[in-house]
């Protein structure tokens, strides 16, 4: 079966090495309630800037920390590296646990939403918004890797 729209398996690795790191540091500034705004600050374009007490600014370049930045960007590259990187050995069957894991993702992931838009109110609400960023990549990968391991283990008990 042809998969050209996944990545070779050897990205499966860098996915990892990006994805591990970035999870467990945007877990404890979450859990331990970090200011990172003074970490990594650096000049960088915006096409909006819309500071609390200041005037909005458009196409403009501002000093801002980029910690979180690159911490989003490692858990969303690294979750797509993850979970749409081939298997050692691919074939329609694990194909069709990743296009199921895939769907369940889906949905699990838009009924918490939907639960959390009738519950959680406020700025509370846009942490919501923002773990929604990454949270379907993370449900998928979950999904599929255990879906993997259940089908490996049966298929070594067979033996």
């Amino acid at each position: 079966m042809k998969t050209n729209f996944l990545f070779p398996n050897k990205f499966k690795t860098l996915g990892w090495i990006l994805f591990i790191p970035s999870f467990v540091i945007s877990l404890l500034i979450s859990v331990l309630n970090i200011n990172t705004d003074s970490y990594l600050k650096i000049k960088v374009f915006a096409l909006v800037n819309d500071e609390m007490f200041n005037k909005n600014s458009y196409f403009s370049i501002i000093e801002n920390s980029v910690f979180d930045e690159l911490l989003l960007f490692g858990l969303i590259i690294g979750g797509i590296l993850i979970g749409f990187s081939k298997l050692k050995i691919e074939d329609e069957f694990t194909s069709k646990i990743r296009y199921e894991s895939l769907v369940w993702a889906s949905y699990v992931n838009y009924g918490l939403i939907l639960l959390f838009t009738i519950f959680i109110f406020g700025i509370s609400y846009l942490n919501v918004l923002f773990y929604n960023t990454f949270a379907m990549l993370f449900f998928f990968i979950i999904r599929f890797h255990y879906q993997i391991y259940k089908l490996n283990k049966a298929s070594d008990n067979d033996e």
